[in-house]
């Protein structure tokens, strides 16, 4: 057993998507930063409307799927902190803590909904 079911995992994704494009116009960094948290933020909520898990709306990604696109989004975020480290603000901390969450989000998620019998209703 995992420590996030796949429906809290999916309120976190939703959540991310939020602070993604929130945080860097909050923090003030710079447009090359803000441009690529912004591409990643819809990318999130895109993939994450199309997963196949209780909040999902379209169902076609299955979740394995949408856990690898987490962990390489987490990945991006740990390479985007050093690209990024001069921008100042602490931008390199942040990402390198919003990588390591993606990542750690992505391996501790269940993957297949907890309800019974879900997943064979939603393929």
């Amino acid at each position: 057993m995992k420590l996030f079911s796949t429906k809290t995992h999916g309120v976190i994704d939703y959540l991310a998507a939020i602070v993604l494009f929130a945080l860097p116009r909050l923090l003030g960094w710079g447009s090359n930063v803000t441009t690529l948290l912004t591409i990643m933020a819809l990318t999130t909520l895109v993939y994450s409307l199309a997963t196949r898990y209780e909040l999902g709306l379209f169902k076609v990604l299955p979740m394995k799927g949408h856990l690898l696109l987490d962990a390489l989004s987490g990945v991006l975020l740990l390479g985007a902190g050093f690209l990024f480290q001069d921008d100042g603000n602490n931008v390199l901390i942040v990402l390198l803590l919003l990588g390591l969450f993606e990542i750690g989000a992505a391996l501790l998620t269940e993957t297949e909904p907890s309800i019974s019998g879900y997943a064979d209703r939603t393929r």
